[in-house]
């Protein structure tokens, strides 16, 4: 396994890409609604990226080993897609859930990030499936300081998911990003405490949660396109992703902008809890 570890100026150009990547969503915000197709999001969202911000639509044209070569500028995954849904001409719903999943190349360094979006009013459920997945993203996120293990905040996520009644899917999982859009480590959103990679000051990584009010279990998609993946049981899935950067002390989320959702109440109350412990005379 090759981690690398980003110095100063690498740091600093995935700021500016992060910052970008969240703000195409932003962008995006006020035009999802019912009535819009996949492909007017994809649209806009590539003449903003390419005509706006002077960025590169990273996944257009993306092709790994084993895959066709992507042909949009984002992914979009709509209720029980899971991942990796290819915009297309089927207009949204009123009720329906979009994930929007965003990453820009600037300068030669990649920012990913994915926010989910409510298409007009959402039924109960489907709002409280995507407000306990960005819960669940931000239960990793917390945890990130260097000497914490991978594996902890794989097991934080699936803790935190499972106890509010929804599974975890193992399939996919965040993942190093730097000057490459997918390096090492893989970052798994379940797992056990003290395994895997500890975690070092310059790595940057993503975590991406993606949570199934149903089963975990996930199939390929009926459009049979090689990327689209779906819940087996048609049940709905949501998805939030960050790129997060481990600092010396902690982390820093790099994919922020002035249009990102509120930070959870309980991650300050944590990291009070943690720094109080830091400095009380047993943890000494």
């Amino acid at each position: 396994m090759t981690i690398t570890y980003k110095d100063a100026a690498g740091i600093a150009g995935m700021r500016v890409a992060g910052r970008l990547a969240s703000e195409v969503l932003d962008y995006l915000t006020p035009f999802i609604k019912p009535g819009l197709t996949t492909n007017d999001i994809d649209r806009l969202a590539h003449d903003y990226m390419t005509q706006v911000q002077g960025t590169i639509p990273a996944t257009l044209g993306y092709q790994p080993a084993g895959y066709g070569a992507y042909p949009k500028s984002l992914c979009t995954s709509v209720n029980h897609q899971v991942c990796h849904g290819i915009p297309n001409d089927k207009p949204l719903k009123k009720g329906d859930i979009v994930n929007v999943d965003v990453t820009v190349i600037k300068d030669t360094w990649h920012g990913d990030t994915s926010r989910m979006y409510l298409v007009g009013e959402a039924s109960i459920a489907a709002k409280r499936l995507c407000a306990v997945t960005y819960e669940a993203m931000w239960q990793g996120i917390m945890r990130v300081k260097p000497g914490v293990r991978l594996g902890d905040l794989g097991f934080a996520i699936q803790t935190f998911s499972e106890k509010q009644g929804f599974t975890v899917v193992r399939e996919f999982c965040g993942h190093g990003v730097g000057q490459k859009f997918h390096e090492d480590p893989q970052v798994l959103h379940y797992g056990r405490p003290g395994t895997l990679e500890v975690l070092k000051p310059g790595m940057t990584f993503t975590i991406e949660p993606m949570i199934n009010a149903g089963k975990r279990e996930i199939k390929d998609g009926p459009e049979k396109d090689g990327w689209s993946i779906v819940t087996r049981d048609h049940s709905l899935s949501a998805q939030w992703e960050h790129t997060i950067l481990v600092t010396e002390t902690g982390y820093e989320v790099m994919t922020v902008s002035a249009g990102s959702p509120a930070i959870p109440a309980f991650v300050a109350e944590y990291e009070a809890k943690m720094a109080a412990a830091a400095q009380s005379p047993i943890a000494a």
